[in-house]
């Protein structure tokens, strides 16, 4: 992980703001949904991408009785 340097404060209800160089570094628009992780002491932040339940790919996932699957794994589960 690489520092920034810039440092924001947390507002009373708990938000933060991600500066706009970060955003687009990252391609994070208005209203994208956004990945909370934590790692030990560490709070991890990214963008998230919808994948398949099964294989973890983000390529051409379909919702499939309410679930994530990618079309590798929907052909193995037609068979």
């Amino acid at each position: 992980m690489k520092s920034t340097g810039i440092v924001r404060k947390i507002d009373e209800v708990g938000r933060i703001v991600l500066p706009i160089e970060i955003r687009k570094a990252l391609n994070i628009d208005t209203r994208d949904a956004v990945e909370i992780f934590v790692d030990s002491d560490q709070i991890v932040l990214r963008k998230y991408e919808p994948s398949c339940i099964f294989c973890g790919n983000a390529d051409n996932v379909k919702m499939f009785k309410g679930k994530l699957v990618c079309a590798s794994c929907a052909k193995q589960l037609s068979k």
